[in-house]
């Protein structure tokens, strides 16, 4: 089984045992988590069921796995010949999913 979810204003292909990074949601490690926004789900063979926007009656469930940062990126900003610079860093938060099952 195949399916589409949306979380955290993005798309993710998922399959059941696979481990996905999203978006930072409230959880500790082994917390069960259900998503709602299911866009498409298949079942392998051809036979898929596409939602205008989701599909009613499916189901993905999942485990937190852990919390984690991403990279750190630095943004600098400056403008010339006005000794005027700013350095920020930022580090995303995600979270690892482990999806455990999907229903049609």
């Amino acid at each position: 089984m195949q399916a589409v979810i949306r979380t955290g204003n993005r798309q993710y292909l998922v399959k059941s045992g696979d481990v996905v990074e999203i978006e930072k949601i409230a959880g500790n490690p082994g917390d069960p988590v259900g998503f709602d926004d299911i866009l498409m789900v298949s079942d392998g063979e051809g036979d898929a069921k596409v939602g205008s926007p989701v599909v009613k009656g499916a189901e993905v469930k999942g485990e937190i796995v852990n919390q984690k940062r991403g990279q750190k990126i630095i943004v600098f900003k400056f403008k010339r010949r006005k000794k005027y610079r700013r350095k920020a860093g930022h580090r995303q938060q995600y979270t690892s999913v482990r999806i455990t099952n999907i229903r049609m």
